[in-house]
């Protein structure tokens, strides 16, 4: 997961750079030849008439950003748009100091303080991305190859967001948008509204018994998730009105409208996302019952 580019393994965060990109094809960074291995996989799959599940993790983007130098390439004389919301954010909030990023070889630079640096590390995390991408389709292709494409159920899911720069943090850990919005891509075997994007609120455990609808499957009692289907079949359809996370000392509840942060010592955060502020703003004080009903949902949520 930490590696970088020929089985360089992370062995002291200071001693590696926070980002590098080295000449060479896919496989000289740990997702190519996991990708081969799945690859591999499949061609083993398809000769059994059995249904089978297949999971592979990607694992860029991830520190230390490290993708081939081709990828890096593509974004040589790109201009990025400006970082949204780039400032700490006043009060009490779940910012923190970066600690996974700044531990890193950052050669004297904080890119808080160095557009040009800040830049530098966007591009790297782009490359990274690029290069999950070009795995991904290759596993969609050998699908297509093996006249697979139109029977499999393919979720692409990632576990959490990543700030690059948002409210001044480069990392994940708060409790903000940025840091809790995951990628979701589902497609089936004759999708009802193929491409269609959802504002639907969705959470890690909804993808149990989405893929027990999916595969007409029963479902164990003792899930807590939702199934995401009605979304499938029409993606203007909500099924949660609320999700929840959290970290060690602060719970948030994310609603279509706001969202709620609780620390442990009581103190609230409030954001209205449909204000041009969203999570820049806490309006809690002035806002008590709202503050309180979300709190209590939180409360119920956990319980």
């Amino acid at each position: 997961m930490h590696g970088l580019a020929n089985g360089k393994i992370r062995k002291k965060a200071s001693e590696m750079p926070v980002f590098e990109a080295i000449e060479g094809d896919d496989s000289i960074y740990p997702d190519g030849p996991s990708t081969q291995q799945a690859l591999e996989q499949l061609d083993t799959l398809a000769k059994s008439p059995k249904p089978f599940f297949l999971a592979v993790g990607i694992l860029r983007p991830h520190l230390p950003f490290g993708a081939p130098l081709k990828y890096l390439q593509r974004y040589k004389d790109t201009t990025f748009p400006p970082i949204p919301h780039p400032n700490k954010p006043p009060g009490k909030t779940t910012w923190h100091h970066s600690n996974e990023f700044m531990k890193y070889k950052r050669w004297g630079k904080n890119p808080n303080k160095n557009p040009e640096f800040a830049t530098e590390v966007r591009k790297h995390y782009a490359a990274c991305v690029t290069y999950a991408d070009a795995q991904v389709g290759q596993l969609l292709q050998r699908l297509k190859t093996l006249n697979l494409d139109e029977q499999t159920i393919i979720i692409l899911w990632g576990d959490h967001g990543w700030h690059l720069g948002e409210h001044a943090v480069w990392g994940k850990h708060t409790l903000f948008e940025e840091s809790l919005h995951a990628p979701l891509i589902i497609t089936t075997p004759n999708p009802t509204k193929p491409g269609k994007e959802s504002t639907s609120l969705a959470s890690s455990i909804d993808l149990f018994p989405t893929l027990c609808d999916l595969a007409q499957l029963p479902k164990p009692k003792y899930l807590h998730g939702q199934s995401l289907l009605p979304i499938l079949q029409n993606p203007d359809k909500q099924v949660s009105s609320h999700i929840i996370s959290y970290t060690n000392g602060a719970q948030t509840i994310r609603t279509n409208t706001h969202r709620l942060i609780k620390h442990r010592n009581g103190h609230v955060e409030l954001y209205d996302h449909t204000s041009p502020e969203k999570e820049t703003k806490n309006i809690a004080p002035q806002n008590t019952k709202l503050t309180e009903k979300l709190s209590a949902q939180i409360k119920d949520a956990l319980e």
